[in-house]
């Protein structure tokens, strides 16, 4: 009975809530290698590199197929502890993948959904060097500070190649708006926790994202960094192109938080519980602002505790506060329009240009010619195009419904099926 499953559901969390505990990185090894212990079908654990003492990036990845990106299957991810001290999100990740094999195995509808049809991959520390740092210090004497960087004291989330000046340079000039260069030699210039990640992000066509931090309760979105020069006391709003989707990804999250969306917390006042994050101050060489700008990912920066190394006994209410949100923006990875990139012959086109009028910002097809293009409930006109092919417009209607095909196969041109919801 429905009585009977409600009591289960809550009699196994709460058997939990006391095994709630920080996780070294033996510890969180551990604890991920269980959760693909116990759910051998639906995950895989892969390494993305190494910290400068030798400790393994660890990506728990969460699928139907484990390995395979399936066309039209998006690829999701989450990313945790980037500074060392900010350790929540270490936790809440892996708490997230145990509670994704658990309702797996339990048949809980909307999980299995959601682990059917997404790709998801868990990074729950990128900084695992810091953490160790930090961790001696324990909660009660964490500083602001120690253990922020890795083990050269480098901030990883101002380490990543500064494309806002360049894109900057190019709104100004009708340059391109997406997919900006990397510089020359730039891997002997990031630290190799970042080096690792930014060729994991080239490597899987990564389309949503979050990355965990704590100091702060808030939802913050690009840009990072001011598009004016810094005055002197004063923030500036910096919107991208996509400045109405990333506010309701933000949004999605802070609601479906317990507390965030009621705006104080920290002594902060942020209105939603969201924030621009060059209004609230501006950064460079940020981790956020790069998937934009280097990759079709969007991501946006979760901060999700006042206390950035909580105490343990704090774990389980953070969990419970967080795991609504964790679930309900993994879910939005859905929304927008989908579709593949073909030629005549039905052959797949990677790298054509998917372009959305009023919008300037363009994502491309993956290696399948699979595209995903996040978007709000709307029509569209989109165009696709590709070098040697004549471009193909079709007007496209986002709603709330389920997603509908619609095919168009114009000889000699390219031929996009759309998929919308």
């Amino acid at each position: 009975s429905a009585l009977q499953l409600w009591f289960i559901f809550f009699t196994a969390s709460l058997t939990r809530a006391s095994d709630f505990q920080h996780h070294a990185y033996e510890e969180m090894v551990r604890a991920l290698f269980a959760v693909q212990s116990d759910c051998p079908y639906i995950t895989r654990i892969y390494s993305i590199g190494r910290s400068i003492e030798g400790r393994h990036l660890y990506v728990l990845e969460f699928s139907d197929n484990p390995g395979i990106h399936e066309a039209l299957e998006p690829e999701f991810k989450y990313v945790g502890n980037m500074h060392g001290n900010e350790v929540l999100g270490r936790e809440l990740l892996i708490n997230l993948a145990q509670f994704l094999c658990e309702e797996y195995r339990a048949g809980n509808e909307r999980i299995t959904h959601l682990i059917h049809d997404t790709r998801i991959h868990i990074l729950p520390s990128m900084n695992p060097d810091g953490y160790e740092v930090a961790a001696r210090q324990g909660p009660e004497f964490n500083g602001y500070l120690v253990g922020r960087g890795n083990s050269k004291e480098m901030d990883l989330n101002r380490n990543f190649p500064d494309l806002n000046a360049l894109m900057f340079y190019y709104e100004k000039h009708n340059g391109q708006n997406h997919h900006l260069p990397l510089p020359d030699n730039w891997e002997l210039q990031v630290e190799p926790e970042t080096l690792a990640v930014i060729k994991w992000m080239q490597n899987y066509n990564f389309v949503l994202s979050a990355n965990l931090h704590g100091g702060a309760v808030v939802a913050n979105y690009p840009f990072d960094k001011s598009r004016e020069p810094r005055i002197r006391g004063k923030t500036t709003y910096s919107a991208t192109p996509d400045d109405k989707i990333f506010k309701k990804l933000a949004k999605t999250y802070s609601y479906a938080h317990s507390w965030m969306h009621k705006g104080w917390n920290c002594g902060d006042y942020f209105d939603e519980g969201i924030t621009n994050g060059a209004s609230w101050y501006s950064l460079s060489k940020g981790m956020q602002d790069f998937n934009y700008l280097h990759t079709n990912c969007f991501e946006i920066t979760l901060e999700l505790s006042c206390d950035k190394f909580p105490p343990a006994t704090a774990l389980a209410s953070e969990w419970l506060a967080n795991r609504e949100a964790l679930v309900s923006y993994m879910e939005q990875v859905h929304h927008g329009i989908k579709g593949m990139v073909y030629d005549e012959n039905n052959n797949p086109i990677s790298n054509a240009v998917i372009s959305v009028a009023g919008i300037n910002h363009d994502i491309t097809s993956g290696t399948d010619g699979d595209y995903f293009r996040l978007l709000l409930p709307g029509t569209y006109t989109v165009t696709a195009s590709a070098l040697g092919y004549q471009p193909f417009t079709s007007m496209v209607t986002v709603g709330p419904a389920e997603a509908v095909q619609v095919i168009n196969n114009i000889p000699n041109t390219l031929f996009i099926s759309d998929f919308f919801q």
